[in-house]
């Protein structure tokens, strides 16, 4: 189990304090929901956790199978619904990874994307396509 403790420090801003290292987080409000979006909103957040935990677990394959794919990289367009109440309507993401198109381990990197704890755990009502460029 992980602690993460939150503050609410007044104008829609909040730090996040992660209990085993410490390290802090700031959240704004974004431009379209009353904030000035001057960090993180706490939807951007969630992809960018999808996004993270996605290469995280490539990059967990990939030591296992001896695979060098440092450098890969992940871009998520977040998207938010038109109608109340506001949740997250889309989330599309490109995936570049440094290996060939014809890799012999291609498909269990895709699937070690795919099978993220995050992307897993988001509501089958959020949009998730992911575009994989190999540019190895």
């Amino acid at each position: 189990m992980v602690e993460v403790s939150v503050t609410y420090t007044g104008d829609l801003h909040t730090t996040a304090v992660h209990g085993p290292s410490g390290a802090k987080l700031e959240t704004d409000a974004p431009v379209d929901n009353c904030g000035k979006g001057e960090e993180f909103s706490p939807t951007d957040l969630v992809g960018t956790a999808m996004a993270t935990c996605m290469l995280t677990i490539m990059g967990i394959f990939a030591q296992k199978k001896g695979i060098e794919i440092e450098g890969a990289t992940a871009v998520v367009q977040k998207e938010m619904t038109a109608q109340l109440p506001r949740m997250i309507a889309r989330l599309s993401t490109v995936i570049e990874v440094p290996v060939p198109e014809d890799h012999p381990d291609k498909q269990g990197l895709i699937d070690a994307a795919m099978g993220c704890p995050v992307h897993r755990s988001l509501h089958p009502d959020v949009e998730k396509p992911v575009d994989f460029r190999w540019v190895g």
